[in-house]
């Protein structure tokens, strides 16, 4: 195997691992404790569901904010009621595993006053993965509604050549008498953050991901994405929903949108105001939660054995593969590009703390 095969081969680490590894890097760029204990939670659960461009992935990152100030090491997360069954959150700028958590609370105990919840973000920072999201209020027995503005434009509007709108990501969760249904998707064709892995394992994008932006040609070199456009998914209707969760996510919400929105990926020191919503709804308002549960089970299953198309050896419905996942990496860890770990190590010596590999 040559030096640059062995260089795509992942590292298998015990999820602890990783989950201290960020406590303790995060805490040692400036959050409190309790806060770093949180975010590194929600990163390792994305990292436990296969969202791994946003779990350790994104830590060099975030220390590099945090650092030079971009983030708000102890922000004042409000919450400001603005009738019985809406809310809006202001993140203070604070890291928006900690703002988006806060509101997801927030949703659930709206809706179980109201039966139904809508709460805004606003002065928010890129939080991970939407099905995280998705899956709070779902587990609490509703059905919830995530979206948000992305950190960073890489798409245009359909036949468009400037950068106006984000990978605004939306996700959807549904309780069953198991686990929940989440479904979590990028308005693109592939999530940026793949982009990044891709770059990071030195890995050839496929045709359909990227253009040029001047001449139209596909771009494969992950090192040049940044001169492209990345396509929407379902062509004008990916462009059409990820304007939709902009101005609905961005504008109503008072936060980033188009022009106005700061791509963190190159700029470590300027606050984002990244604006997200989450809605829930408390299934027993419409019907027993043990009955809906027993039903979408009954669905679930004619779904799942349903006749397949030639060629496909299972069917596979919104969740499974973070479910599959989250399993697989428990018990065997969470994997770990090389070049990903030359950068932990880096970190850690800059930082003072453990590096990962001997945790």
């Amino acid at each position: 195997m040559t030096s640059a095969e062995l260089a795509r081969v992942p590292f298998s680490v015990p999820w602890r691992a990783t989950y201290a590894m960020i406590a303790d890097a995060l805490a040692a760029a400036g959050l409190p404790d309790a806060d770093a204990a949180r975010c590194a939670e929600l990163m390792t659960q994305a990292d436990l569901t296969g969202a791994d461009g946003h779990g350790i992935f994104r830590l060099p990152q975030y220390v590099r904010r945090l650092k030079a100030d971009g983030f708000n090491k102890q922000p004042n997360i409000t919450v400001s009621r603005t009738a019985p069954a809406t809310a809006i959150v202001d993140g203070d700028n604070g890291m928006g595993h900690l703002v988006m958590s806060r509101a997801a609370d927030e949703a659930i105990a709206i809706a179980r006053e109201s039966g139904a919840s809508w709460v805004g973000v606003r002065r928010s920072n890129h939080a991970g993965p939407a099905g995280l999201y998705a899956e709070m209020p779902a587990a609490q027995g509703m059905i919830a509604l995530y979206a948000a503005v992305a950190n960073a434009n890489h798409m245009a509007t359909w036949g468009g050549a400037d950068l106006l709108l984000g990978t605004n990501p939306l996700a959807i969760g549904v309780p069953t008498g198991d686990k929940p249904l989440v479904f979590d998707m990028a308005t693109s064709i592939v999530a940026y953050g793949t982009v990044k892995k891709y770059a990071l394992r030195g890995l050839t994008m496929p045709e359909g991901w990227f253009v040029d932006a001047a001449s139209g040609a596909p771009i494969t070199d992950p090192a040049k994405s940044a001169a492209g456009l990345l396509l929407p998914m379902g062509e004008y209707k990916g462009s059409g929903l990820a304007l939709m969760i902009g101005l609905i996510a961005g504008v109503l919400n008072s936060a980033a949108f188009g022009r106005d929105v700061i791509d963190f990926n190159a700029d470590d020191k300027s606050e984002t105001n990244t604006g997200h919503f989450i809605a829930a709804i408390d299934i027993a308002r419409f019907v027993p939660l043990q009955a809906f549960t027993a039903e979408v089970d009954r669905h679930v299953r004619d779904l799942r054995h349903s006749r397949r198309l030639p060629g496909v050896d299972a069917i596979r419905l919104p969740g499974d593969r973070r479910a599959a996942c989250r399993d697989e990496r428990a018990r065997d860890g969470v994997p770990v590009p090389a070049p990903l770990l030359v950068q932990l190590d880096k970190l850690a010596a800059e930082l003072q703390i453990k590096p990962l590999r001997a945790r």
